[in-house]
């Protein structure tokens, strides 16, 4: 119920009781009535009034005290004797006087039971009232001509009534007030449900739609309540007045014109219950939206969790927001996805807002990085605390980041702010450790793959590891794995990594003694399309004449070999073969060839050894610095020229023997 439920039922006691002359409460809520012509007030003037609420506002003059000679007139109508005797029963006999029960009021009420005054409370009230069998003592047809006059008056429900005020004498009476508030509410419902359908609206959306909607039949309820002291709705029955106010309130053409902006009913519902009868901004709050190219279902989604303040902001205010955005990098056409996907930026003030954004520029982050991170991911702005973003903030430059640095890389990856400290980012580091992670491996992992920081530990990170262990990674091994190569923990354990693997061990001849050393040394295999590179290279080498087994060794001594490029291969094996006239086993032996440059390495080697008429094993001509290569071959030319010479090994050995032994006999 609405939290103005106590005011209703002061007006409802009001109401219900038919007290004309009795003034309403200074509590009772404003009246919101719509605006209506005087043309439909004189139609509601000219309206009779049946006669049933007559019957129960002066119960007097309906039920005046008849004699026993015209007693039979009186009681002539729907089961009449029945009705006779009951009535004789009820009432005490004294000579000379045979008043019907009706006729005294003060008794009437003391003389029905409880269960029977909630059954003479709904006939009374309810909207639609069915013929009763015969024998009923009770009309309730309502196109009968003393329908009314057949039930008591709704005071003598009650314990006591003085004057206009209804003295509740214990809780029976509250109890009896509630139900009559139950049975309004129902009819009320009852009559939005008739209004909903002469708006073309089906049976069961317009069931979903109500029973969402118990704050405003609750408003309805009260508003009809108060129309009783307006003079043009002094004397009308509560669903005339129910009626009126649904009608002229436009709330069933506001609710097709929501249904057709895309808005689900409990979207609808919600904006209906949040207006509190100003339904009005409910369709110039949208109609502002669209300006700002909100479109289709957001719209509903922007209304209902913007909060509850937003449908009292007014237009200015707004647009002030969103030229606010606009200077800082947000551009005009992305504003539409921004308030759909963070509505609460909305319901800031300005000087909430400008402090968010201060917060962002303050790390060093230009307007056009602040505009793409917003539009990369609008909660970063609205959703959070403000608390909460500073201590996020404090724990990300515990890995010595700084200022700076932290900017670049929340505009980089702004759903670190979504993350938990105590549930994602502590545990995630302690397991780190446990993996031998040093401080500056998880800054690196952090600067270079932030988005590890968002997954979940249990269900991702953990039964990777567990993987890598099964197929023979050393302990020790795995976190420089994953520090040397971050993005392996976002890739699918069954979708990706696991059948890199299974390829590796049958496709490529990888053994299952080496296939823990090739994931360590070259993890990022790991990041290879099986389809558009591994298989590719795989096909490749094997075209060249080189085994499947040799393939597998050479990929357990070089496990970078299957990641290039097959068109780079391919002129480095052709040089290889062609030029150096190589044979295919200097290859096998040193697979690290295809990853020196044919330009910059290969070539110019190549041609100082053959100036030099000297030879080397690949290893030797490619490895190593251009000095340490220069000395090589200096040495390897010196022997060839003492080769040439003539002078062999044990000569030049003797000689130095000689020499030695003469210095040594000189300085004796």
């Amino acid at each position: 119920m609405l939290a103005g439920q106590s005011q209703y039922h002061q007006l409802y006691s009001i109401d219900i009781l038919g007290l004309r002359d009795h003034r309403l409460p200074s509590i009772a809520p404003t009246l919101h009535l719509p605006s209506t012509t005087n043309s439909t007030y004189k139609r509601t003037r000219q309206l009779s009034i049946s006669s049933s609420l007559n019957h129960h506002q002066n119960p007097q003059t309906t039920s005046s005290s008849p004699t026993s000679d015209n007693e039979e007139n009186f009681l002539r109508t729907h089961n009449a004797k029945s009705s006779v005797l009951l009535l004789r029963h009820l009432s005490p006999h004294q000579e000379g006087n045979s008043t019907p029960p009706s006729a005294h009021p003060e008794s009437q009420g003391k003389l029905i039971p409880r269960e029977d005054k909630a059954k003479l409370l709904k006939m009374s009230l309810i909207r639609k009232r069915t013929p009763q069998f015969p024998g009923s003592i009770y009309v309730q047809c309502p196109s009968g001509p003393d329908f009314n006059a057949s039930l008591p008056p709704l005071q003598n429900l009650f314990e006591e009534q003085k004057g206009n005020l209804v003295i509740t004498a214990n809780d029976d009476d509250d109890e009896m007030l509630m139900k009559a508030l139950e049975i309004r509410r129902g009819v009320t419902v009852e009559i939005f449900k008739e209004a909903m359908r002469k708006g073309k609206f089906g049976i069961t959306y317009s069931t979903n739609l109500i029973s969402k909607l118990s704050d405003f039949i609750d408003f309805v309820m009260i508003q009809v309540a108060s129309m009783k002291q307006l003079p043009e709705f002094s004397t009308a029955s509560y669903n005339f007045r129910a009626r009126t106010f649904i009608d002229d309130s436009g709330v069933v053409p506001l609710i097709r014109w929501l249904k057709h902006n895309s808005l689900s009913y409990p979207q609808i519902a919600k904006l209906i219950c949040m207006s509190r009868g100003n339904l009005n901004s409910i369709r110039r709050l949208a109609e502002w939206l669209k300006t700002i190219y909100v479109r289709g279902r957001y719209i509903g989604v922007a209304l209902t969790r913007a909060g509850g303040n937003i449908l009292e902001c007014n237009s200015q205010d707004l647009d002030e927001i969103v030229g606010y955005l606009e200077d800082n990098g947000v551009r005009k056409d992305w504003m539409g996805y921004v308030v759909s996907r963070c509505p609460e930026i909305l319901s800031f003030s300005m000087e909430e807002l400008k402090g968010r954004v201060e917060f962002y520029l303050n790390m060093g982050m230009d307007e056009k990085d602040f505009g793409t991170m917003v539009f990369d991911f609008p909660k970063v702005l609205g959703y959070f605390p403000m608390e909460e973003m500073n201590q996020k903030v404090t724990f990300l430059k515990e890995f010595g980041l700084n200022d700076e640095e932290v900017g670049k890389l929340l505009a980089f990856k702004p759903q670190l702010m979504a993350c938990s400290i105590e549930e994602k980012w502590k545990p995630l580091v302690k397991y780190f450790y446990y993996l031998g992670m040093s401080r500056d491996s998880m800054r690196r992992i952090l600067c270079i793959k932030p988005m590890i920081f968002c997954v979940d530990l249990e269900t991702i990170i953990v039964p990777k590891v567990q993987f890598l262990r099964d197929i023979g990674v050393q302990e020790e091994a795995i976190g420089n794995m994953i520090a040397k190569f971050p993005p392996l923990l976002t890739y699918s354990l069954n979708k990706k990594i696991r059948p890199v693997v299974v390829f590796l061990l049958t496709k490529a001849g990888v053994s299952q003694r080496d296939i823990g050393k090739v994931i360590a040394l070259g993890p990022e295999l790991l990041g290879c399309s099986i389809a558009n590179k591994l298989d590719h290279n795989v096909k490749y080498f094997l075209s060249l004449g080189i085994s499947l087994r040799k393939l597998g060794e050479m990929i357990a001594d070089f496990p970078i070999l299957l990641r290039y490029n097959v068109d780079l291969l391919r002129p480095k094996y052709q040089y290889l073969r062609r030029t150096m006239v190589r044979p295919l086993q200097d290859l096998i032996e040193f697979p690290r060839f295809f990853s020196y440059s044919l330009d910059e390495r290969i070539i110019p080697r190549h041609r100082i050894m053959v100036e030099q008429r000297v030879n080397f094993k690949l290893r030797y001509m490619l490895g190593g610095t251009d000095e340490e290569f220069d000395q090589r071959v200096q040495a390897a030319v010196e022997r060839r020229q003492r080769f040439e010479s003539g002078v062999t090994f044990e000569e030049e050995s003797s000689d130095s023997q000689t020499d030695v032994g003469s210095l040594t006999a000189c300085s004796s």
